[in-house]
């Protein structure tokens, strides 16, 4: 089985690059710089380099084609981005998006996976949504938008004949995310994250790494063409979740609940200060807006056509955090702003 996969030396991506290495597949992993050192990483895994960006259409012709399946990873998450930064995530998401699945129809790609996101379906209420679900509520960042935009240019390539199985998880949980989870992790396994939170009623169904790439390769092997699957885990409330972190010893024992309006204001001003610093804007608006609702989808079909499982939400979270203890022994030397940052490789 040849592979052609983007985003392979990411968060999602390099689990992926391994998981399909491991069962023989023929892995080729589109990268920018074949010396960065996610790139180095999944070399040594056993994959194949091709130097591109799927922002450059032509760039992935010659290493696609061939492919048997196209896996379509790569995209761009960041909260409370400036103006630039929007730009970049509309290039990235929604231009890179028409681009790989474009150049996959044209090449006649047999199978094609492209990793979307539940976030593309907006909220849903407290009801449990299923794949036939519909947009109800407006964007709550330029992510939640530009994923949204390429969700659409997928079901459209689904309408015009590719071979196209689409697969949705909502946020997902491990060690080293980049995410404002991940950030949020790296501040209380650092003993450093003030115990405020907002929206303690909002929903959520976030899904275990482990059990996202376990999905992907069940969709690869036996998705059926022109479906879609929602890849995610038990739907809790903000407070259910945060109750499983302080169940690890040395975490914060109590919350302070503010409105979700409130806490908005108090971190606008802080968005320009941790760009300042080379971090992402964690602690923003939007963070605030796309985490104060009701986030509540069903993985029945996942679980009835392709077989796929999970692992509790407790089981997940303290599985994520002692990940991010285990992480802590290689940052020893590092300054905070260092121990916060998802490191680039994860042996």
């Amino acid at each position: 089985m040849k592979v052609f996969l983007t985003g392979g030396t990411g968060y999602i991506g390099q689990p992926i690059t391994k998981s399909f290495l491991e069962r023989g597949w023929n892995v080729t992993v589109l990268v920018r710089n074949p010396n960065s050192p996610g790139s180095k990483a999944v070399s040594k895994m056993g994959a194949q380099l091709a130097t591109g960006d799927i922002t450059e259409r032509e760039s992935m012709r010659a290493a696609m084609k061939g492919a048997n399946i196209v896996v379509h990873s790569a995209g761009h998450y960041e909260m409370g981005l400036n103006r630039a930064g929007k730009q970049h995530m509309q290039r990235v998401n929604v231009d890179g998006t028409e681009n790989v699945l474009g150049l996959a129809h044209e090449l006649i790609i047999p199978r094609t996976i492209y990793v979307s996101t539940i976030i593309a379906f907006g909220e849903t209420g407290p009801q449990p949504r299923d794949e036939t679900y519909r947009r109800q509520f407006p964007f709550g960042s330029t992510y939640e938008q530009t994923k949204t935009d390429a969700h659409n240019i997928a079901r459209q390539y689904q309408q015009r004949g590719l071979p196209l199985i689409i697969v949705c998880p909502h946020c997902v949980i491990g060690a080293n995310d980049q995410s404002f989870i991940g950030y949020y992790l790296r501040l209380y396994v650092n003993h450093i994250l003030p115990p405020m939170r907002w929206s303690p009623r909002a929903g959520c169904s976030f899904v275990a790494l482990n059990d996202l790439i376990t999905g992907i390769i069940l969709a690869a092997e036996k998705g059926r063409i022109g479906e879609t699957y929602f890849l995610c885990g038990e739907s809790r409330s903000i407070r259910e979740h945060y109750d499983y972190w302080r169940k690890k010893t040395g975490g914060v024992s109590w919350w302070v609940w503010l409105p979700a309006g409130f806490t908005a204001a108090l971190l606008a001003p802080l968005e320009p200060i941790q760009r300042m610093l080379g971090l992402p804007a964690f602690l923003s608006r939007e963070t605030v807006k796309t985490s104060s609702g009701k986030w509540c989808f069903s993985n029945e079909k996942a679980k009835r056509e392709l077989g796929w499982t999970h692992c509790s939400a407790e089981e997940m979270w303290h599985a994520a955090i002692d990940g991010e203890i285990d992480l802590l022994a290689k940052r020893k030397g590092q300054n905070l702003i260092q121990r916060l940052k998802p490191l680039e490789t994860v042996e």
